[in-house]
């Protein structure tokens, strides 16, 4: 019997992983595109294909990736007749930006800013001040909102150059800090059904000569962590946003532009010891850490001081074949965060960055249950995770 050679495992080049295309491809390019159209002082239009408009309305679907509408047409016929694969369509992928995740995204896109400058780096990240993992979706524990993202919104500053602005989402919202720093500007409009909203958002676009009008949808994003994007619900939340953005768009007054996106995409991971690597049960992981953060396909790891290097030499070791694992700096000159960091962020991202590659998650199942739970996931640098549409309808 011939035994085969041991093999030296390949590990995964954090250098060569996929960056967002900060820069005229990503969600933080896309405002400062549409109001530089509008002659708004400042901003360039760094997506050239986009013409300008006197009135612009964003849709953003809370977890609708590109490749989960190219994968189903017979749900969502509307959008999938935007996709260039269909006749007339001119829609494009841009990606989210690292972590492609809610909070990191949704500030990209009301600043206009890649994370490494808004400072929202990750689902929780350490907030250097305290010591403590501060989660920036729920603002827990609580945090000053403009020293923690002191930049204007693009759509203050529209509204101060006299475009009428406007959100137009659900009341739940309306006083939220991640509202305050990445959304704020203008006036905000609350609507439980989405129907209210898409008819809202069109009478808001026509109420000025210039307007800037943004949207937004999440249930899509929330029956895919619940139950998956291979599931009858998330399928049925897909042919209902389809509705919604077939509604709004057949009610564009004129000179309107209406550009459907996302935050990121979803994947679904399966719920075996492969694929799900509980940090919390495994010592190897646990050895030298402080703060687990992130979430499962995008870790923020904080060393105990003086544990760094042996932290990233230990988590390559276990985890380089499926994840792209980096130190800080590592992280930083690959532009997984953008192409500058402002010195109050650098201490939010991990000393180590665990992005997966593969179909794998790292789970807490103590410190994260619910988290842990969940079907369909999203946060790292792949595919499926980081491309998201850019759809537009014009009127």
């Amino acid at each position: 019997m011939v035994q085969s050679a041991w093999q030296e495992p390949v590990l995964l080049d954090p250098a060569a992983a996929p960056a967002p295309a900060y820069g005229g491809g990503s969600l933080a390019d896309l405002l400062p595109t549409l109001v530089a159209g509008q002659e708004v002082p400042g901003f360039e239009a760094v997506i050239p294909e986009l013409t300008p408009a006197d009135r612009n309305c964003v849709f953003l679907i809370d977890g609708l990736g590109w490749e989960q509408i190219e994968a189903h047409p017979d749900e969502a016929p509307f959008l999938h007749s935007l996709l260039p694969s269909s006749r007339g369509g001119t829609g494009r992928p841009i990606t989210a930006g690292f972590p492609s995740t809610t909070a990191t995204s949704l500030a990209s896109v009301g600043t206009g800013l890649p994370p490494g400058e808004h400072g929202l780096t990750g689902y929780t990240v350490r907030n250097p001040g305290t010591g403590e993992l501060m989660n920036q979706l729920r603002w827990y524990p609580w945090t000053q909102p403009k020293t923690w993202q002191p930049h204007p919104t693009v759509f203050r500053l529209a509204d101060a150059a006299g475009v009428r602005t406007a959100q137009v989402s659900s009341p739940d919202f309306e006083q939220t800090p991640l509202t305050k720093v990445a959304l704020s500007g203008g006036s905000f409009l609350g609507r439980l059904s989405g129907e209210e909203r898409m008819d809202l958002a069109a009478e808001r676009l026509a109420a000025g000569d210039r307007s800037l009008v943004y949207t937004y949808y999440s249930e899509v994003d929330g029956k895919g962590h619940r139950f998956g994007i291979d599931s009858d619900a998330w399928r049925g939340q897909l042919m209902y946003v389809d509705g919604l953005a077939q509604r709004l768009a057949e009610q564009l007054p004129p000179r309107s532009a209406l550009y459907v996106t996302a935050d990121h995409g979803m994947i679904d991971i399966p719920f075996d010891e492969q694929s799900r690597i509980d940090f919390d049960e495994d010592w190897e992981l646990r050895a030298g850490v402080a703060l687990l953060g992130g979430e499962g396909r995008a870790r923020h790891v904080y060393a105990v001081p003086g544990a760094e290097n042996d932290v990233l030499t230990v988590w390559r070791e276990v985890l380089g074949e499926q994840f792209w694992v980096a130190s800080r700096e590592e992280a930083v000159a690959a532009g997984w965060f953008g192409p500058r960091i402002d010195e109050r962020v650098h201490g939010r991202i991990g000393d180590v960055v665990a992005a997966a590659c593969d179909d794998v998650l790292i789970t807490a199942s103590v410190t994260e249950p619910r988290e842990s739970a969940m079907v369909g996931v999203h946060g790292s640098l792949t595919p499926v995770e980081q491309f998201v549409p850019l759809l537009e309808v014009r009127s």
